[in-house]
């Protein structure tokens, strides 16, 4: 599943893929919100793990957990 993070004031954003579901991030970045954390850590499928500092999140994108069609619909 791809996040997509935008850190405000920043032009770029933090894209990348996690293992983990969708409900698990999504309650690691409002936990982290609502106790007011100064950081949120996340980790991708290669291991690679980011901080992002809280007071600078500007949106956070969770995508689906569908996987992509190979082929054709007819």
């Amino acid at each position: 599943m791809e996040i997509r993070i935008g850190i405000v004031n920043t032009g770029r954003e933090l894209s990348f893929d996690t293992s983990s579901s969708a409900d698990e991030v999504r309650s690691q970045i409002t936990s982290a919100l609502e106790q007011s954390a100064t950081h949120l850590t996340l980790t991708d499928i290669k291991g690679n793990t980011y901080v992002v500092p809280t007071a600078n999140l500007a949106f956070v994108e969770i995508g689906t957990e569908e996987s992509r069609r190979v082929g054709f619909v007819a």
